[in-house]
């Protein structure tokens, strides 16, 4: 559900660019409040492993489309909403700069249709509301699925509104959503269960991360050491391994458009704005596409095993800087 920037104007990708920067610096300030050392580890990894999970393309039975993880819902459940934000937005800039996986004009709306409705609609009012206060494994299942579906289907909406509010593409809404939203509710199926999955795996690891996060306590003194290499050693074997077997059908973003227009790539607007995205895009996206340049056929499976490993090294490094920054200002502030 990675917009290109042909979907988007440069006033709508503007907006959605101060929008989700506005958002990010409330989510600094708020983490910044209850960051404590024990959760920037855990922020690195997680984005790794979503960076990986991400590259790891489904398919959809009888229907010719393909879907990935967006992973929201995970990190939400796993930091809280204003971490998760950030970590979102982490690993959708290294996918945008460096193997060109969205727009460089679409990011901002990118950041915010994968991360906002997740964390902060999603969460509080589906998840944590089926979770409750006394969570057991039917309730952190039901919550995981639910959330994670609602969250992906509020993504896929907003999707149709920064691209009807464009105007730049032959995409009606009423057609669009009716492609978008059937589509990405089986995809959210999916991802609600792989979400599901690493809550047990928490559950079962360490459950107290779970109560502290949701009740917004630090994570000191809580041994995370069984969680951090678990989904390092995912994020690896997702990005290394498992993305060589990747769907090569459309995704539900990429079906949509076909099924409406005839064509899965709408032509690029031509505007000097969009010119100037793609431009600097060619220059930063070492691994486009997450490969080798102008690679053989045989190289492939190399260049993607290389993107995955790469990638997720690059978020976690830029993820855990986030999170290390705002530990350092918040620990400088204190002692002030």
């Amino acid at each position: 559900m990675h917009m290109a920037d042909a979907l988007i104007s440069p006033a709508v990708g503007g907006t959605m660019t101060v929008v989700t920067g506005a958002v990010a610096v409330y989510c600094a300030k708020k983490v910044k409040e209850d960051l404590d050392q024990s959760k920037v580890p855990l922020m690195g990894v997680l984005g790794a492993f979503i960076f990986a999970a991400q590259m790891v393309n489904f398919s959809i039975p009888g229907t010719g489309s393909s879907g990935h993880l967006g992973g929201g819902m995970i990190l939400t459940i796993l930091l809280g909403p204003y971490a998760a934000f950030l970590v979102m937005a982490s690993v959708l800039g290294v996918q945008a700069l460096f193997f060109a996986d969205g727009g460089l004009l679409a990011l901002g709306a990118n950041v915010f249709n994968l991360g906002f409705f997740p964390a902060f609609i999603a969460y509080p009012l589906i998840y944590r509301r089926i979770v409750g206060k006394d969570p057991g494994r039917n309730k952190l299942v039901a919550g995981a699925i639910a959330a994670a579906v609602v969250g992906l289907l509020l993504g896929a909406f907003g999707v149709v509104l920064e691209t009807t509010a464009s105007g730049i593409s032959a995409l009606p809404f009423t057609t669009f959503v009716g492609a978008m939203l059937p589509i990405h509710l089986a995809i959210g199926i999916v991802e609600g269960l792989v979400t599901a999955g690493v809550v047990l795996f928490v559950k079962g690891a360490r459950p107290e991360l779970l109560e502290r996060v949701s009740a917004r306590k630090p994570l000191g003194g809580l041994d995370l050491k069984p969680i951090l290499v678990g989904l390092l050693i995912a994020a690896v074997v997702a990005g290394g391994a498992l993305s060589w077997f990747a769907s090569s059908n459309p995704d539900g973003l990429e079906w949509s458009i076909g099924g409406v227009t005839g064509s899965e790539e709408l032509e690029g607007a031509g505007s000097p704005v969009h010119d100037a995205s793609a431009s600097l895009q060619g220059k930063t996206a070492f691994l486009p596409d997450y490969g080798f340049k102008d690679a053989a056929e045989s190289q492939a499976n190399a260049g993607t095993s290389t993107s995955g490993i790469v990638g997720g090294a690059i978020t976690l490094g830029v993820a855990g800087l986030i999170g290390f920054v705002l530990k350092k200002r918040s620990a400088a502030r204190t002692a002030a």
